[in-house]
């Protein structure tokens, strides 16, 4: 096992997990958030710092929630009371990948 101090940038905390193998930038991991459900979030950069004892190079690694994911997280907060309020893109456009994250249940079929 290695032991990986992860960096998240979605809640600004560092912690150290124990993984098999270093993930690598752009792979997807699970990881549990402060209210106990588990998240996807995906590898911003890994880098790797020599240990203060021996030669030993320790691993890092950056985390960002997936932006479907944050949606949906922020969908969960807007039900137990807390509204964060229309999301926009950068140019201020509806984000519609947030709207449709929020759609939730089962799909009905598309009818033609």
């Amino acid at each position: 096992m290695i032991e990986i101090e992860v960096q998240n940038e979605t809640h600004q905390t560092q912690e150290r997990i124990r993984f098999a193998a270093v993930p690598r930038i752009g792979e997807g991991l699970r990881l549990r958030e402060p209210d106990g459900i588990w998240a996807s979030y995906d590898v911003l950069d890994v880098w790797y710092q020599k240990a203060e004892y021996g030669d030993i190079w320790m691993p890092y690694i950056h985390v960002c929630m997936t932006p479907g994911e944050r949606a949906e997280t922020e969908g969960r907060g807007a039900q137990n009371g807390f509204d964060h309020g229309p999301q926009h893109d950068l140019q201020g456009e509806p984000d519609m990948m947030g709207q449709m994250a929020e759609m939730s249940g089962e799909f009905e079929p598309f009818k033609i």
